[in-house]
């Protein structure tokens, strides 16, 4: 087997960035050698709890310590509260940071789901993770009790995970009525009001009357997206908040005219306040001023044990570190994927893989066709982002929706007229008539998308929020797929065209080759990141955007949605090939506009989304939430897949080993990073 040298030095220098980054990531994860980081699993109430348990290296049975729980929000994992756990434990404090049940490596009982519907699966899942992980953790030895047997436990949560832990506090409560013990001492919650926390019965009324004089506090970013809203104000939430001027915040503070970041005592004896940092919903969990306000709010809260813990300023803080080395790590891993698939196909049968080497383009000397060809990337460009909002938000049948329809159709039309019409070209006679199909097979598809409601059905489509993207994923393929057909209908046929220019062989060897490679190379990809989390607890991501380690579990999911990310990443591979397989763009400036096909459309609407937000103060689509947060990880996503694209079918001459692999290492992304109903 003959490697390029190459190649073999590229796999070498991404494997020691994997490994730098992964040993230096578990380095400050655990404090600097201060605690010891160990992912554990338990049974509970409802299911199985999975976490991360940090451990000062001095908590014992015999020595406990006053413990935290930091858990994340909707679509999330434990990892997403590293920077709390990282903090937290430092300054002595055993932390569990936990995976939601349906999330990373818990699992809810199929007996806890209420009903078949959204609500019925959606709300288990995050009502009884926080209280159930107190249960496990007030039991454990190495967790401070009081004289009286009450717990010495503080609860924080983000989002999702901020309603699991007003419920948690609530129930705690509840049960101090009968028990006579109260588990929870403190709750903070960051990025959640009490608008979810009403649908189980706890709303802010409900949970001021719980207080039980404990110390509670809530950070309620400016820009959050979702919450913190002023009723008497309409027209979408992504806007800048002021919480403590809402009833609702008067109401839990016990005050008429409050300010954030000040301390009120209320009548049952306890402390509240109210943090606001001007950041949006998402920023919380990745920001040194928000990591800051939960170290300053847990170290007051607990400052009656004070001796327990160390003496670490707010400001004092290593998370960040980390965040870089995973970083680091995550190229690496990116990184060692085309050399993979380049020494794996050296192999008997895998080099089916290769097939002849395209040739560059020519530049066009027209002035006509240089600006043909930039007004059609810049169309591109821009259908994705155009339409992202309506698909997501708006759904089938709505009305902008609507113009897919239509569009739909009419090139369907044009596209039985080309056929007709082909029994006249003696040239291109195929040609023309395959790529008239494809226009009037892609038109039709499109029309239904735009009309029937798809990946409703959760009984089946069991990630709720990959439901959205994979709507919005496969109404890009078939737009970009008519805007394919029929520029090469109605303008490359006649230019002399081919399918291969798109990198489209149609050799059964190279399908099923490059499908084993893509395959091969994702298992070998897993299983470095499953040694670096095993050895060193570390993941390769930045901020939402991670390659994680999933449980068999989610395999079956895994293979619902693949077909539809399948379909995208081949389109994807092949509008990638055509338009930058050119002596024009050669080298770095064809990965740039593969990068641009893929994923400038998403920047342009993230830029316009949140510059508008900041400047004005309301974002230019005040109703896309959760829709626009979602685009955020989709920037890397859908970047790092371009570049696997251009890359591969350089060195293969097709798309099939690239779409392959892009489909199957994003989609096993992309469902191991949210919430999976796992009935």
């Amino acid at each position: 087997m003959k490697v390029k040298k190459g190649t073999s030095l590229l796999l070498c220098i991404s494997l020691v960035l994997v490994l730098v980054g992964s040993i230096f990531a578990g380095l400050f994860n655990g404090g600097l050698g201060s605690t010891k980081v160990s992912r554990i699993s338990f049974e509970a109430a409802n299911g199985t709890l999975s976490g991360l348990l940090y451990m000062p290296k001095d908590a014992s049975s015999e020595n406990p310590k006053p413990a935290i729980i930091v858990t994340h929000g909707y679509l999330n994992s434990a990892e997403m509260q590293d920077a709390n756990a990282i903090e937290l434990s430092r300054r002595g404090f055993v932390v569990l940071a936990l995976d939601q049940y349906d999330h990373g490596h818990s699992k809810l009982n199929a007996s806890s789901y209420n009903s078949q519907d959204f609500f019925g699966m959606w709300l288990p899942f995050w009502v009884n993770s926080m209280n159930d992980a107190v249960q496990y953790m007030y039991e454990q030895p190495y967790v401070l009790k009081d004289s009286a047997g009450n717990g010495i436990i503080g609860v924080e949560g983000h989002s999702m995970g901020g309603f699991s832990t007003t419920m948690a506090l609530a129930m705690d409560e509840m049960q101090f009525a009968t028990t006579g013990v109260r588990k929870v001492y403190a709750g903070l919650t960051e990025g959640a009001d009490f608008s979810y926390s009403a649908f189980a019965g706890v709303d802010v009324a409900t949970a001021d009357s719980l207080g039980g004089g404990r110390y509670m506090g809530k950070v309620a970013a400016q820009y959050d997206e979702f919450f913190f809203n002023d009723p008497t104000v309409s027209g979408g939430t992504v806007r800048q908040k002021n919480y403590v001027a809402t009833d609702e915040a008067k109401t839990w503070l016990q005050q008429e005219n409050p300010t954030a970041g000040t301390w009120y005592q209320t009548s049952d004896g306890g402390q509240r306040i109210i943090y606001q940092p001007s950041q949006t919903h998402p920023w919380n969990h990745f920001s040194k001023t928000t990591t800051g306000m939960a170290i300053s709010f847990f170290t007051t809260a607990f400052a009656d044990y004070s001796s327990y813990l160390k003496n670490i300023t707010p400001n004092n803080q290593i998370w960040q570190l980390k965040e870089f080395f995973e970083l680091i790590a995550l190229i690496g891993f990116v990184m060692m994927l085309v050399p993979l698939v380049m020494i794996i196909t050296e192999l008997p049968f895998f080099n089916g893989a290769k097939t002849e080497t395209l040739a560059l383009a020519a530049p066009k000397k027209e002035l006509g066709s240089r600006l043909g060809n930039f007004a059609t990337l810049f169309v591109l460009l821009l259908l994705p982002a155009f339409f992202f909002a309506p698909l997501i938000d708006g759904g089938a049948g709505s009305a902008t929706v609507n113009f897919l329809f239509y569009l739909g159709l009419v090139f369907a039309f044009a596209g039985i007229i080309g056929f007709i019409l082909s029994g006249k070209e003696k040239d291109h006679r195929t040609a023309y008539r395959v790529s008239s199909c494809l226009t009037v097979i892609s038109g039709i598809i499109l029309a239904v998308i735009a009309k029937v409601p798809m990946y409703q059905n959760l009984a089946f489509w069991v990630a709720p929020a990959v439901n959205d993207i994979a709507y919005w994923t496969i109404a890009c393929a078939f737009i970009s797929l008519l805007a394919m057909s029929a520029i090469f209908l109605f303008s490359k046929v006649k230019e002399g065209a081919s399918f291969k220019d798109y990198g489209v062989v149609f050799d059964i060897k190279a399908i099923l080759a490059g499908l084993c490679t893509a395959i091969f190379t994702v298992v070998i990809a897993y299983l470095v990141l499953g040694l670096m989390d095993f050895l060193f607890k570390a993941d390769f991501r930045i901020w939402t955007f991670a390659f994680k380690t999933f449980d068999m579990n989610i395999l079956p999911a895994f293979f619902k949605y693949l077909p539809t990310f399948l379909i995208f990443y081949l389109v994807s591979t092949a509008s990638i090939t055509v338009n930058t397989n050119t002596e024009a763009l050669k080298g770095i400036k064809g990965y740039l506009v593969a990068i641009a096909l893929n994923a400038g459309g998403i920047m342009l609407w993230l830029i316009n989304q949140y510059g508008t937000l900041f400047a004005k103060g309301v974002s230019a689509h005040p109703e896309s939430a959760l829709s626009g947060i979602i685009l955020v990880a989709m920037v890397p996503t859908l970047s790092i897949a371009a570049i696997i694209s251009r890359a591969l079918y350089k060195r293969l001459g097709n798309i099939w080993t690239p779409a392959f692999l892009n489909a199957i290492l994003m989609t096993l992304m992309t469902v191991a990073n949210t919430t999976v109903f796992l009935k």
